[in-house]
């Protein structure tokens, strides 16, 4: 099952496990389950500190418990998990091993604080890079907690159960046997939606920080870039996200970043974070920003308040909270989101394996996800508003020699449809003739581009018609001592190593404000 350079991995790691380490497998006759004992052979024999048994009584099958010998811990992989789930299955055995898992004390006191039974299920696939996070979060929650359990599900395997829970998008969690969450999310975002208790306490917490020489606002590439340069500086430095990485942790293929000939968006988010955390910077994710007040005299305070209620101060700020996917906003997209539309081909296209879909958007996004989804489902038909598509030439070119591709161009979607549960069609009109048409399908991707997180900074900053802050050529707002870059910016052409170049001169101009704005003062104490 692992190949010989998988092996020798794998057995490099599992010489950190402490503890013994129990694999108990539940199988039937399928053929996935003899994949699955083969897999678990391979482990055991690399380490003897694991042991495989094959005597288990779960309800799912295929499936295998991770627990450390002598205790029940409540981690489970219906799944074979290699693919991006490969590396869930090495943390999982490193942690019930007793091997210290890369999270802040606080947070693994948290976990081992939770008092109720949550029973978590994971409905994923095994080539969607989001499923991971939420994977291993919760197989960690599994590790800690006595009263938590985890079962990650490959949907694929256990297709039955998919379309007894209308799952079409992953990961599809469920908790004690009701929808938890869908989509991306880490480990604070669960626990702030399971700890009733944990904003009031971020809030108090955040509530104490000393002011900042320097806040940014965004942890993607903008604002790692920015804090890194910052922080060089050798002044106070703090970065609030709501996840740090921001919209790279959706992005699967990066092959335009200088110097990374090639990578995916998950590993690069990580890289940023671990270049930032290289240095002093103060790293508050998890946290949603709710506003921002700014003195309009140089030299002022400015507020930055957090959606928990707390408020944190600092005499620069630096704006790169990006982009995200735009909404098509026809009828039947909100109805319809996880239940067939989808933003994320990498992660949901496998869904749709052998069924019709379509994607609406023919830019490079668009064309790309066409592309990949022609490998997986019957039939893909994309729907283009402008007279032609819009996409790199290579791309286009490759896209027309599929067979099982149709493309409308001129065409306007007026509506996606279904049956109450899931998409059964498109509606689109011809905008050359008027005529109406509709397109039966199982699923519709969303492809057609982005749109600025600036809802929070109506008002307080100046913002182009599109939402997008308007910043001068050194990255300055209208505001005195607020800064701007990257992907929420007017500037041109939204990518990656722009973002990262646009947050490093911000971060330059930032510290040009500060060295030439008088530092304020401490109000007098009462006597």
């Amino acid at each position: 099952m692992l190949d010989d350079t998988l092996k020798t991995q794998l057995k490099a790691y599992l010489e950190r496990v402490l503890h013994p380490v129990e694999l108990v497998a539940s199988l039937d006759d399928r053929p996935a389950s003899a994949e699955m004992r083969e897999l678990l052979e391979d482990i055991a024999g690399l380490s003897d500190k694991v042991t495989a048994r094959f005597d288990g009584a779960d309800a799912r099958k295929p499936s295998f418990q991770i627990t450390r010998a002598g205790a029940d811990m409540g981690l489970r992989f219906a799944a074979i998990p290699m693919g991006h789930e490969f590396t869930s299955l090495v943390l999982a055995l490193l942690q019930a091993g007793g091997h210290p898992p890369k999270v802040e004390a606080d947070v693994i006191e948290q976990i081992k604080a939770l008092d109720a039974d949550l029973v978590f299920e994971t409905y994923m696939s095994l080539t969607c890079h989001n499923c991971p996070d939420v994977v291993q979060a919760l197989n960690l929650m599994a590790v800690l907690n006595p009263r938590i359990r985890h079962v990650a599900v490959d949907g694929g395997l256990f297709q039955q159960e998919v379309d007894e829970r209308q799952i079409m998008a992953v990961p599809a969690v469920y908790l004690n046997g009701e929808p938890f969450g869908s989509g991306r999310m880490e480990l604070a975002e669960i626990l702030a939606k399971v700890d009733t208790g944990a904003a009031a306490r971020d809030a108090a917490k955040l509530g104490q920080k000393d002011v900042f020489d320097m806040l940014i606002v965004g942890g993607g590439p903008a604002g790692a870039a920015a804090a890194v340069y910052a922080a060089r500086k050798g002044i106070r430095t703090g970065i609030v996200a709501e996840r740090f990485g921001g919209q790279t942790l959706d992005t699967m293929g990066i092959e335009n970043y200088i110097s990374v000939k090639e990578t995916d968006g998950p590993k690069f988010a990580a890289a940023l974070e671990a270049h930032v955390r290289a240095y002093e910077v103060d790293i508050m994710n998890g946290q949603r920003v709710a506003s921002l007040e700014a003195e309009s005299e140089p030299g002022g305070l400015a507020t930055v308040r957090l959606a928990n209620g707390a408020a944190l101060k600092s005499r620069s700020v630096i704006l790169a909270t990006g982009a995200r996917w735009r909404n098509v906003n026809v009828p039947g997209e909100q109805e319809y989101k996880n239940k067939g539309v989808a933003y994320c081909p990498h992660c949901d296209g496998p869904l749709f394996k052998g069924k019709k879909v379509a994607v609406i958007g023919g830019g490079n996004s668009g064309v790309e996800a066409a592309i990949d989804l022609a490998g997986l489902v019957q039939h893909v038909t994309l729907i283009e508003f402008a007279e032609q598509l819009k996409a790199d030439a290579v791309l286009v070119a490759k896209l027309k020699s599929l067979r099982n591709v149709t493309i409308h161009t001129h065409a306007q979607t007026t509506e996606i449809t279904g049956d109450g549960q899931k998409v059964n069609g498109l509606r689109y009109k011809d905008r050359t003739t008027g005529t109406e048409h509709s397109v039966e399908l199982a699923g519709v991707f969303v492809q057609i581009g982005l749109v600025p997180n600036t809802e929070w900074l109506k008002g307080t900053v100046e913002l182009s018609k599109y939402g997008e802050i308007v910043i001068d050529a050194k990255c300055a707002t209208n505001l005195p001592g607020v800064f701007a870059a990257g992907d929420v910016t007017t500037v041109p052409f939204k990518q990656i190593v722009i973002a990262a170049g646009e947050g490093s001169k911000a971060a330059l101009s930032a510290f040009d404000h500060l060295i030439r704005s008088p530092v304020p003062q401490p109000e007098p104490e009462m006597a």
